[in-house]
């Protein structure tokens, strides 16, 4: 293992208030290699000798075991022959290591995990497949089946009913909650004036009113009225047009917990731009998540691509030219190097939770300069929207809580759609045993609360609006909004800490906006670090750019729209690092952070800056750490792991996945549950994953069986039809096609892709169980052997009555969660104690596992 204290005593009690300089030594991280040798020797006994009726007890006994010959088998020769030997693959390879991380260049990174570690690690991960039993899920209906007459007067949307008794069928399409369109066989609204008319618009919405169990529709002053009536009794009928939407293409109803309090299975995306519609001021965006008009409205294109042609998309997609019509066509977009046009329409995003996806981390995002900087808005007008981050991050909150309310809308009222905005662990596990999807909030902007500085010969000088006193103001804001990750930097340094930067022509044009935004460039200087491949982004002396360059939004619209300034300062030979670090302001942000249980994701960050918050949060070990898509350098993966921290790799081509997947593998902790995430950074500027084409031996195979047993086919949007095979990650709606693919290259690789499966699958409880430490949670005492209390003390802490999460805090998080029962280890008597629950999550009694 790699040293991090767990227990009571280590819990995260704040940092003292300081100054963090570029100066200040890392703290090693020491690693116990001989507990982590005792994890290869146990899970490798387990793999070897367990059968399905084998109890759980029997590999935590085998732990025990285990650590008595650790030290001999420290300096087994076979241990490092097959640590050497890998996964028969080279990890030398360029194109591997640079998959690894998007915040460095990474060729040649020696790995910092140790070869019998990564044995140990691995082979953990390996047996815990194979020896932890999965929960038992059940499944909940996709809809609940229609009343015959609507009983509230949400209920009729999305369905097909009459008036009055022989009157004409009319579609229920909600635009809001108790809002509809009422939308006729002919294709025709149902329109203020009386009569019918062919497109949706102010006069054509009504709202529903009940009374006495009947319906009436309003709009402003003007009556729905048929014939002499003007309240409804409707009535559940046939013979409606369907509204002209998205299909979604998969089969059989979602999966659920036995109870809202078991362990969880689902994806996890922990980074995409859901509200980025409104980033840029508004305009660099074409097309919406949703429309109260629905696709025909929503996925449209910007008024300046009109001409087939627009330079911005030109230049960030590599192609010249693009068709502009969205609906119904798509020729040309929505495609995984398509960056300016939506990716997360509504109707796509509910194929992702039916195709499994059970955790969706929803990141509000701005950059003042580059919103300056671009001239437009979505109708081709000067921006609409404020260019201040802070003024943007609340917009995108409050569109977050609008998007919520629509989906609310289409399935049937307040609380019913699957899209659940949370804000603790407690609530997500309920929210995802419902069979539904949980949405955090988080932040990933350059200046966040002001944050900004301005270089002087003085020193820097932070924003007047950047001060303690202010980041604890906006923060007590945003987390009151619902925010609950966050990142410190994103493009620029500010005055919480230096940033990775970015590298060739991109490089160039972010490097001359963080000029124009702190005057200063980045500090960049040559730098041997002890681990190679532990740096920044490195400068180039001729600036160069390919269609593969992530993030390349800078670029593109400085050469567009105006010039940031090219002349930039003579950079040392590479490697480069940035010489600012973690700021003393940054240091409080990040003991905020953690006093409020917050997930801090330390993407983006300078190597220095973001090795002074590892150093601050392993002090503590304040585990609530999350690297949410690949911004990190590799060296830093397993101090977030020894923490107990999860990571979400950046999503990419399924190929390259499976290769970041090997190497998490490699880095897992046994002390803790693994899981992995992806992050899929839609919508953010990052290119989605290519497609490997329909002739490769082994594609994805339409229809397939997704999590949960659910049948997914190709899916299907007007006139367009999407083939994972052949089109890759074009739209949200393909990331049940991505996973699937993911199984497909794993075992053709090495026959593991069952394996890969598992690991995604617990994501979302790997994300859960770091988030429930992150609130002072003790990891789980079986994979943990110090941490457990005898069985007379675990009853006398199970007091009766007491919710889930008290329990936890007075217990650590359970080994299993099975139904209505946790289970723990326990020393000196029974292996294992078991808490079983009332119905209500309460604690119901104790007794031997």
């Amino acid at each position: 293992m790699r040293g991090v204290t767990c227990g009571s005593a280590a819990r995260w009690t704040g940092i003292a208030y300081r100054e963090v300089t570029v100066s200040e030594r890392r703290r090693t991280v020491r690693r116990l290699a001989v507990s982590a040798t005792a994890a290869a020797v146990l899970v490798t006994g387990a793999v070897t000798t367990a059968t399905a009726g084998d109890r759980v007890g029997d590999l935590l006994r085998g732990y025990d075991r285990g650590t008595q010959d650790a030290a001999q088998a420290e300096e087994d020769p076979a241990v490092h022959a097959a640590a050497e030997d890998g996964h028969g693959h080279d990890h030398a390879d360029p194109a591997t290591k640079n998959a690894l991380s998007r915040s460095g260049e990474t060729e040649g990174t020696a790995d910092p995990t140790s070869p019998t570690e990564k044995v140990a690690n691995a082979t953990a991960v390996a047996a815990r497949r194979q020896t932890t039993r999965e929960p038992e899920l059940t499944t909940t209906p996709v809809r609940q089946p229609r009343a015959r007459h609507p009983r509230t007067r949400y209920e009729m949307a999305g369905g097909c009913y009459r008036l009055v008794p022989g009157g004409e069928p009319l579609h229920f399409q909600a635009t809001d909650l108790g809002s509809y369109l009422l939308y006729d066989a002919e294709r025709r609204f149902v329109s203020v004036s009386g009569d019918k008319v062919a497109e949706p618009g102010d006069d054509t919405v009504w709202r529903a009113t009940r009374r006495r169990g009947r319906t009436a529709f309003t709009n402003g002053d003007s009556r729905l009225r048929v014939g002499n009536r003007s309240a409804f009794r409707l009535t559940l009928t046939d013979g409606c047009t369907a509204y002209p939407e998205p299909e979604v293409n998969v089969t059989g109803d979602p999966f659920a917990g036995t109870s809202p309090f078991q362990e969880v299975r689902g994806y996890v995306d922990a980074h995409t731009h859901g509200m980025a519609f409104e980033f840029l001021g508004g305009g660099a965006h074409c097309g919406r998540p949703w429309h109260r008009f629905g696709a025909p409205y929503a996925l449209v294109d910007c008024e300046d691509h009109q001409t087939g042609h627009n330079p911005l998309e030109a230049l960030l997609s590599g192609e010249p030219y693009h068709d502009p019509v969205g609906w119904p066509t798509f020729r040309d977009w929505p495609a995984p190097n398509s960056l300016t046009h939506e990716g997360t329409y509504h109707t796509w995003m509910e194929r992702a939770w039916r195709g499994g996806q059970r955790l969706f981390v929803n990141l509000l995002v701005e950059n003042n300069q580059l919103c300056q900087l671009y001239p437009y808005g979505p109708d081709g007008t000067p921006r609409k929207n404020s260019c201040d981050d802070m003024d943007s991050i609340r917009l995108q909150a409050q569109r977050m809580y609008e998007f919520q309310d629509y989906i609310d809308a289409q399935w049937g009222g307040p609380g019913r759609g699957w899209y659940r905005i949370v804000r603790n662990p407690w609530q997500a596990r309920r929210v995802i045993n419902a069979g539904k999807m949980a949405i955090v909030m988080g932040i990933e902007t350059s200046v966040p609360f002001g944050c900004t500085f301005k270089a002087g010969p003085g020193g820097d000088v932070p924003a007047a609006e950047c001060t303690a006193e202010s980041i604890d103001r906006q923060l007590a804001e945003v987390r009151k909004l619902g925010v609950r990750q966050m990142e410190l930097v994103n493009k620029f340094d500010n005055a919480l800490s230096g940033v990775a930067g970015d590298n060739g022509e991109v490089g160039t044009a972010v490097n001359s906006a963080n000029f124009l935004e702190t005057r200063t460039y980045w500090d960049m200087e040559h730098c041997e670090p002890a681990q190679p491949g532990k740096h920044d982004k490195n400068q180039m002396a001729a600036p160069e750019i390919s269609a593969e360059q992530q993030d390349a939004l800078f670029g593109a619209i400085s050469k567009l729209y105006g010039t940031l300034g090219t002349t930039l300062p003579v950079y040392p030979r590479p490697d480069h690092c940035n010489q600012r670090g973690l700021s003393s302001l940054g240091a409080h942000l990040v003991e905020r952070l953690a006093q409020h249980h917050m997930l801090v994701d330390p993407d983006h960050m300078s190597v220095k800056a973001r090795d002074s918050l590892l150093d601050l949060v392993e002090e503590r070990a304040y585990p609530g750490v999350i690297s949410s898509h690949s911004w990190s350098t590799p060296d830093a993966y397993p101090r977030i792991y020894d923490l107990g921290g999860f990571i979400a790799p950046y999503a990419g081509d399924s190929t390259g996945f499976v290769e970041k997947w090997r190497r998490h593998v490699e880095w897992a902790n046994p002390r803790f549950y693994f899981g992995l995430g992806f992050g899929a950074d839609m919508n953010g500027l990052g290119a989605q994953g290519d497609r490997r084409g329909t002739d490769v031996p082994n594609p994805v195979t339409y229809p397939f069986q997704g999590l949960g047993g659910v049948t997914v086919d190709r899916q299907r949007a007007g006139e367009r039809v999407w083939d994972i095979n052949a089109d890759g990650v074009a739209q949200y709606g393909l990331y049940p096609d991505w996973i699937e693919d993911l199984r497909q290259v794993a075992d053709a690789e090495q026959g593991d892709g069952e394996a890969i499966l598992t690991d995604m699958a617990r994501g979302a409880e790997a994300y859960l169980q770091t988030w429930e430490r992150a609130q002072g949670i003790d990891p789980d005492s079986c994979r943990n052997p110090e941490l457990r209390m005898t069985p007379e003390q675990l009853r006398a802490a199970a007091e009766p009555g007491l919710t889930t999460p008290r329990l936890l805090r007075r217990l650590g998080q359970p080994f299993e969660r099975r139904g209505l029962s946790y289970t723990w280890c326990t020393r000196g008597g029974a292996d294992r104690m078991v808490v079983d629950l009332t119905p209500a999550g309460r604690v119901a009694g104790v007794r031997r596992g």
